[in-house]
């Protein structure tokens, strides 16, 4: 699901954001969360280490008309490499996934004097669970990861490794030790009903690190017909609706 506009929102009015300045979205993906802010700054840059994300984001830069972004393959483990200094660097649910120490110390010198880090904490491939009415079915989360378990086994999957416990905690230790101040924490959107197709259901889960293409090899055009399967005894029509999660916006200054 796409990140709310109150995002943007809340951060042109907290950083007092005006149009200038330089962004910096890390992890940026197929630029879900580098477009939404585009606006706010004259110029954007979204890194990613995978060359399919950068293209597709490229596509919908181009789709929006949005000119004053450009898009780089790289790891954030590699930065600075002379990129130069930013108002705001943001990371939309992607820290975790990295060398957190090393990435904090990396991007401390290329926040400018009044700089500042965002995480951007989210849920956007699933809505709030609940039972009050919708105008559509939710999609059934609860078998879809069941589903997921009977093609994968019951140890969470994650890139060429397994995660037993889940991703990294200690997130401010992280950020305290590498010099920042902070956070102040802002949370926003929420309670918005989406309607959400079969398509878009199935790409959400193929999103998911633990049900990532690759990871079912052959066996992926099996699974997915069994998940379309699923998806329409839960919604014959392939339309279901969801309530959107909270997003919480942490940010810290150097």
């Amino acid at each position: 699901m796409p990140y709310p506009a109150t995002v943007a929102d809340a951060l042109a009015a907290e950083l007092r954001l005006d149009g200038r300045g330089r962004l910096l979205d890390v992890g940026c993906g197929p630029g879900s969360l580098t477009l939404l802010l585009a606006p706010l700054f004259s110029s954007v840059l979204g890194i990613d280490a995978d060359r399919d994300m950068v293209r597709r984001a490229e596509r919908a830069a181009r789709e929006a008309g949005v000119g004053n972004v450009r898009w780089q393959r790289l790891r954030a483990e590699e930065l600075p490499t002379g990129l130069g200094t930013f108002r705001v660097v943001t990371f939309a649910q992607s820290f975790h996934w990295l060398d957190r120490p090393r990435v904090a110390r990396a991007i401390r010198p290329m926040l400018g004097a009044d700089g500042v880090w965002v995480h951007v904490g989210a849920t956007t491939h699933r809505g709030v669970d609940g039972t009050d009415p919708l105008p559509l079915p939710r999609p059934p989360h609860d078998e879809i990861d069941a589903l997921v378990t009977r093609y994968l086994g019951p140890v969470r999957r994650a890139g060429q490794g397994v995660l037993p416990a889940g991703t990294a905690g200690g997130e401010e230790g992280v950020m305290r030790a590498a010099g920042y101040r902070g956070p102040r924490r802002l949370t926003v959107g929420g309670g918005i009903v989406r309607e959400r197709t079969e398509d878009e259901v199935v790409a959400a889960v193929f999103s998911l690190s633990y049900a990532a293409p690759h990871l079912f090899a052959g066996r992926r055009p099996e699974f997915e017909r069994d998940l379309r399967r699923l998806l329409r005894t839960a919604a014959p029509a392939g339309r279901f609706a969801e309530r959107a999660r909270e997003v919480e916006l942490v940010l810290w200054r150097p």
